[in-house]
């Protein structure tokens, strides 16, 4: 499953976007100094929640992942007829990565895969308090689409600009917005 995506956007850009949303965003935290990478479990990421007083969002950073019961990171959670109430936020990414057994037995790497979907887009998360690690975040998956399938099972899930507002005040139920991607919306490439 997911477990390496990519950054690319400026604070900036995020910024329009909510702004062409209407969606007030705020820097609780300060203005996060992020910069284009790959980002790995349990690193510190930016991710956009809705504010605990209810008029807008706000992107702080969190690490990508708390620990299960096991000590094994919690870094995607399966929404399958789950409902999702609350400690809902965004992920900001510009792609994320599969990686596949490669077709060569003699290769002793994975073969790595970067989907891109068209246009603007946020991964679908929750967070969560943790003991050991505080506030931390993981990624939601749904089923694959036909774009997906090819390469894994599952996919995590993505939400376009539009449903941001809804999944972030919880005005729509999760299992409404939740869904595989639709077929011809990601890119893949060998990277």
């Amino acid at each position: 499953m997911c477990n390496l995506y990519q950054l690319e956007k400026s604070v900036d850009a995020v910024r329009r976007l909510f702004d062409a949303l209407q969606i007030p965003l705020t820097f609780p935290e300060g203005i996060p100094n992020f910069q284009p990478r790959d980002v790995r479990i349990s690193e510190q990421a930016p991710i956009v929640r809705w504010s605990q007083a209810g008029n807008g969002a706000e992107l702080i950073q969190r690490r990508w992942s708390w620990p299960a019961p096991t000590g094994k990171p919690v870094f995607n959670m399966r929404s399958d007829g789950r409902r999702f109430e609350r400690d809902r936020c965004l992920v900001l990414a510009d792609s994320f990565y599969e990686f596949t057994k490669p077709e060569d037995p003699a290769k002793k790497t994975k073969d790595r895969w970067r989907f891109r979907p068209d246009g603007d887009f946020a991964i679908v998360g929750l967070t969560r308090n943790d003991a050991q690690v505080g506030e931390a975040f993981t990624l939601l998956t749904v089923p694959p689409g036909e774009d997906m399938a090819p390469y894994h099972n599952r996919q995590i899930a993505i939400l376009r600009p539009p449903h941001w507002r809804a999944w972030l005040d919880g005005s729509a139920p999760s299992t409404e917005l939740l869904a595989p991607c639709r077929a011809g919306t990601l890119s893949v490439s060998a990277d």
